[in-house]
């Protein structure tokens, strides 16, 4: 356990349990986590990296952006997460014609008795605990700032009202890297609001292999709830309760810091980047670095969960300039620079 730990809970003195305590909370959920990760492993073949990575956003309470080509089960681990963590979970294509409204719901006028008539609301596919937005690039900006509030606020406004979301509530994104003919790219602003982008690589020759044999028999493995919503919820606030060595705060800070252009002393990155990480990318990385703790039964992070999770965190939130660009420099280059910094 690393020295000088500090804590950014803000639920009062029973968010406090003694080191021991919080332990021991730790490994037992760290515990079932693990049964949850089986559970998924039994349907989602060579992608353990994909499926932690996607269970420490919801830990986090964060939302996702996988990134891959078609058939690498992101449909399928959406709806694997919703049946092992207890989520009610809804989906929804994205395509060029969809609207706010199909999205967030709208109001109808109905007449009721003696001929009075009233609006309803009906609500839309977002009010669930986890939403696939699949293919979220081919929707509109009108449509990506409907689901921009959601993700944001945890609620939508139709009509002059404002209506919460359940709780807790995720977005897990998907997003195709090859075809971009007819699709509108997420603006900065949405893609900050992603704790995580995960991209979804081919699975090894042995995993494939696996899929192939089980997925095409006559009995697949079925999934059984691990967790309830209530213990997902539970989960967050534990997370936000772990203590982080400070040794830990400076490399996220330095990490960061040194990704933005206008601060850094580094010329690779100075030149490179058009923009880099704002406050959010650090937040995300406090967050996110606790919550992979967790799920590895450790007390709290390392300077090894930062270099982990750097790339997924960091990736969307910079840009090349196009000088980069076109000397060949990729984000993952540029982000190895600054793990160098910190290592």
């Amino acid at each position: 356990m690393t020295e000088g730990h500090i804590s950014t809970t803000s639920q009062g003195p029973s968010a406090n349990p003694a080191p021991g305590d919080l332990a021991g909370v730790i490994d037992s959920l760290s515990q079932r986590i693990e049964l949850v990760r089986r559970q998924l492993g039994q349907v989602i073949f060579g992608q353990e990296q994909t499926v932690e990575q996607a269970l420490i956003s919801i830990l986090s309470g964060g939302h996702v952006l996988l990134i891959g080509v078609p058939g690498l089960a992101k449909t399928k681990l959406v709806d694997s997460l919703g049946t092992v963590l207890g989520l009610q979970a809804n989906r929804v294509q994205c395509t060029p014609d969809l609207m706010p409204a199909d999205i967030v719901g709208s109001e109808v006028l109905e007449e009721g008795e003696g001929g009075r008539r009233s609006f309803r609301f009906i609500k839309g596919p977002v009010f669930c605990q986890l939403l696939m937005a699949d293919e979220i690039n081919r929707a509109s900006p009108r449509t990506q700032s409907a689901l921009l509030q959601a993700m944001q606020e945890r609620k939508v406004s139709v009509a002059g009202h404002t209506y919460a979301l359940p709780e807790p509530f995720h977005v897990l994104a998907t997003q195709n890297p090859l075809e971009q003919e007819g699709t509108y790219p997420l603006p900065e602003a949405q893609l900050d609001r992603f704790l995580l982008q995960i991209d979804v690589d081919y699975p090894s020759p042995d995993a494939e292999r696996q899929m192939l044999i089980v997925t095409t028999g006559a009995n697949e493995a079925g999934l059984t709830r691990i967790l309830a919503p209530e213990d997902v919820m539970s989960a967050q606030r534990l997370v936000r309760r772990m203590p982080v060595g400070e040794k830990v705060v400076d490399a996220i800070l330095k990490l960061v810091r040194a990704g933005r252009p206008e601060l850094t002393a580094i010329k690779d990155v100075k030149e490179g980047l058009a923009w880099g990480p704002g406050p959010r990318a650090g937040q995300a990385l406090m967050l996110a670095t606790r919550a992979r703790a967790l799920i590895q039964g450790r007390f709290s992070p390392s300077i090894d969960d930062v270099v982990a999770l750097a790339h997924p965190v960091l990736r969307h939130r910079i840009a090349l300039t196009y000088g980069a660009r076109a000397e060949g420099a990729t984000p993952k280059a540029i982000i190895d620079r600054l793990i160098a910094e910190i290592g």
